[in-house]
């Protein structure tokens, strides 16, 4: 179903669309409140996409995954997608995605129908790696040891 809505019933929506729209305003200023539309929602897309991207850079620097960042982003992208396709139906679904509590009740529902984890910690490990060094200035000195080993071997 929703590959047929995306198919065959959006492209008829905006087709209808237009035409009620066009009919009401004009042919000329249809076409350029569908410019406006994509013009308004990429900079509201990229306004809302650096701030996305500071909070989750926040959220990794304190080692939780930015789940809810992530999720943002991808609304995010999808709006820009739909704001940049020419269409009423789809500048009403893509500046419906500009709404963070918008957002967030979709991402509520998404958790619950498919029973997702909304947060996760991130625990990192330190690893330790032993070993000694001998630091030689001059690589003709590093050539030249008497006993004859390279400083890399053992």
């Amino acid at each position: 179903m929703p590959l047929a809505f995306l198919f065959f019933l959006l492209p008829l929506a905006e087709v209808y669309m237009f035409i009620v729209v066009g009919g009401q305003i004009g042919a000329l200023r249809t076409v350029l409140l569908c410019v406006l539309t994509a013009i308004a929602g990429g900079m509201l897309v990229q306004s809302q996409g650096l701030n996305v991207m500071t909070r989750a850079q926040a959220q990794l620097n304190k080692g939780i995954i930015p789940a809810r960042e992530m999720f943002d982003g991808l609304c995010l992208m999808v709006a820009g997608i739909l704001l940049m396709v020419p269409g009423f139906v789809s500048d009403i679904i893509g500046f419906s995605l500009l709404i963070s509590p918008l957002r967030g009740l979709l991402r509520d529902f998404l958790i619950r129908r498919f029973h997702l984890t909304p947060e996760a910690q991130v625990y990192r490990e330190t690893t330790i790696i032993e070993g000694s060094y001998e630091r030689v200035d001059d690589p003709k000195e590093r050539l030249s040891r008497p006993d004859g080993r390279d400083t890399d071997t053992p």
